[in-house]
């Protein structure tokens, strides 16, 4: 483990940045699902930021990110939803590190995470309940995923100024 430790500076920008994440999540909730594919399937809005962290900061602000949020669900939604939602963020992370490593296009990154956290999420509820028929979503969270993770990436463009000066202009607040 290394002994650098972050600034408060830096603490600072990723308490905004996590708090951005819970807003748009909050936003998310008010949006009435237009086409319902799968039960628990939302947009990922949230995942705006943790694709920000990833492509802007590094990939370890991206991690931190998927594990607060899967924190803030065990919280706000009980054991199941932060275990859904810690193991889905923290693969899809990978998924998505992996992509920019290979030069993978923001889109076709954001898909993959986007497919990843809802395939991971569905694997890990199959473990928990030990029932292989939610198996039966898969071709529905994978169709969720491709259409989510193109509007992840599409809002992601358009705010990724917006957040940048937010985040790291000085006095911003």
């Amino acid at each position: 483990m290394s002994n650098r430790r972050w600034s408060a500076e830096t603490i600072t920008r990723m308490s905004m940045l996590f708090a951005l994440a819970i807003a748009l999540s909050y936003l998310e909730s008010l949006i009435p699902v237009v086409i319902p594919v799968a039960p628990g399937v939302k947009m990922g809005l949230s995942n705006i930021v943790t694709m920000f962290c990833l492509y802007s900061v590094n990939p370890a602000a991206a991690f931190v990110i998927a594990v607060l949020k899967g924190g803030f669900a065990f919280l706000t939604r009980g054991f199941t939803a932060g275990v859904l939602s810690t193991c889905g963020g923290v693969l899809s992370v990978c998924v998505l590190w992996l992509g920019s490593k290979t030069k993978l296009s923001t889109g076709m990154c954001s898909v993959l995470g986007a497919v990843t956290h809802n395939v991971t999420q569905l694997l890990v509820e199959t473990l928990l309940i030990r029932n292989r028929a939610v198996l039966a979503f898969f071709p529905a969270l994978v169709l969720g995923g491709i259409l989510c993770g193109t509007l992840t990436a599409f809002l992601l463009k358009i705010l990724l100024p917006l957040i940048q000066k937010a985040v790291f202009t000085k006095n911003s607040y």
